[in-house]
């Protein structure tokens, strides 16, 4: 079986005393875990929601720390897994609830417990048990919802085996090795460092959100090979460096991906000139997390550029006729389909393939280029715009430290660009910035200064709440 309780008892067997999990807590080896996993699956299983359903999903909100042995846990108890953010689990559970039906449980976290005794691990008794099958689904992911209304997306064991697999060749990964995560693990791309470590036999240093002092401290503290980053993060994480007068990138870091937003030219050739070995990425809950990724790009990276397609993956754009459109994924690691009460396969596919949200190229070579998301395209002056072409721009004027664009109504334009500016530079500099470098119907017709960007936890504008502050300054 390839599944999470399966790799931890692989390397609980192999590998008994290398550590699995790191946290600030304690420290898990992969026979502490691997006896945790077993003991806590059985406090699963006797509190009644496996005997409710043949297909059992829990949904649990919780810390990291609680969320990593919650979902071995599960994977051992042959159990589903829904992991809630807490701050916003009261407010989607009632949408959630309704889209698992009878399979969905909410259920207390289970409480984060020191790792189990040298007795429990050499000699498990009758408070343990061995793993169960592997569930249909098992693991399911509440979409960000930066847009629209919310949704879950289904996992089964063969997605998230494959896209474990088809990552740890791109981005090498190996017994031995450290990724520091401090990516939500209620989040696609925190849960999947969880299954890259455990099928590799590596090690999780699992942070509890995203503080800059804390993880810096740990990129020297730790033998670091391994990080995964939102384009934000990675430029507090500079500034935290600058301050210290420490800008190099940690010597053992050999990976780190970016990704879950775009990341800029002048970030790049920030962190870049820092020596950082930055992987522009793609992904999403959709795709098991990572579907491209460039390991080692150039000089001449541009923006959007995120490689070829991992192993596993087809990608077409549009109906395969045009040389840019929407990107369609298939492949072993794309989703079963979106949470139904019936669990039912396919709903959100078509034949197979998923219609993603974005917009993007395919070169000779297979390479995609992201250009945005379909939905987020402008009509200007009758030239369709996609903001994170006129952003990428903006964001090389000096004093500009963080910008994006929106648009509201025009009867001239149709629809007007907004920018919306955080930094030094003044209204009039960056205006003038885009009439040099931009076509006029890419050109903000407006530029407000704000303190910060709207962005949700994986560092994403939430472009419902950009449009909203630039109708409140209209």
């Amino acid at each position: 079986m390839n599944t999470l309780a399966a790799w931890l008892a692989a390397g609980a067997r192999n590998t008994p005393q290398r550590t699995a999990l790191l946290t600030r807590q304690a420290r898990w080896s992969y026979a502490e875990l691997d006896a945790a996993a077993r003991r806590d699956a059985v406090r699963l299983r006797s509190g009644g929601l496996l005997a409710s359903t043949e297909t059992p999903i829990a949904a649990f909100a919780g810390d990291a720390c609680e969320l990593a042995l919650t979902a071995v846990a599960c994977s051992a108890a042959g159990c589903g897994l829904l992991p809630l953010d807490p701050q916003s689990a009261d407010a989607r559970w009632p949408a959630l609830a309704a889209m698992g039906g009878r399979h969905l449980r909410r259920l207390p976290a289970l409480p984060a417990q020191f790792p189990a005794t040298e007795a429990e691990v050499e000699a498990p008794d009758v408070t343990t048990t061995d793993a169960a099958p592997p569930p249909a689904v098992a693991l399911v992911i509440a979409t960000s919802g930066s847009e629209g209304a919310p949704k879950a997306v289904m996992l089964t064991p063969d997605n998230l085996d494959a896209a474990a697999r088809a990552a740890n060749e791109r981005l090498p990964l190996a017994a031995g090795d450290l990724w520091l995560g401090c990516l939500p693990l209620h989040h696609i791309g925190g849960m999947s460092i969880l299954h890259r470590c455990l099928r590799a036999g590596a090690t999780l240093l699992q942070h509890e959100g995203f503080d800059a002092a804390t993880v810096w401290h740990d990129l020297w503290a730790h033998p670091v090979t391994h990080i995964s980053l939102v384009p934000a993060m990675l430029a507090r994480l500079l500034d935290h460096a600058e301050s210290v007068g420490k800008s190099a990138a940690p010597p053992t870091l050999r990976y780190a991906m970016i990704g879950g937003a775009a990341l800029s030219r002048p970030l790049f050739e920030r962190a870049r000139a820092a020596g950082w070995p930055l992987c522009p990425s793609w992904g999403m809950s959709e795709s098991a997390a990572q579907a491209a990724t460039l390991a080692a790009p150039g000089a001449d990276w541009r923006e959007g550029e995120v490689g070829t397609p991992l192993s596993g993956f087809e990608c077409r754009i549009g109906d395969g006729n045009g040389d840019s459109g929407r990107v369609h994924l298939r492949g072993p690691q794309v989703m079963a389909g979106y949470l139904n009460p019936e669990l039912r396969p396919g709903d959100g596919l078509l034949n197979g393939w998923l219609p993603t949200a974005d917009l993007g190229r395919l070169d000779a070579a297979g390479r995609l280029t992201v250009l945005g998301r379909a939905d987020d395209v402008f009509v200007s002056g009758g030239v369709n715009v996609h903001p994170l072409e006129v952003e990428s721009c903006l964001a090389a004027c000096p004093g500009v430290a963080d910008v994006a664009v929106t648009a509201l109504p025009d009867p001239v334009w149709g629809d007007a660009l907004v920018a919306l500016v955080v930094g030094s530079a003044d209204a009039e500099t960056v205006r003038e910035w885009g009439r040099q470098r931009l076509l006029s119907a890419q050109r903000p017709r407006r530029v407000l200064r704000v303190a910060r960007l709207p962005r949700n936890a994986m560092g994403k504008i939430e472009r419902a709440a950009l449009r909203a502050l630039a109708r409140e300054a209209a």
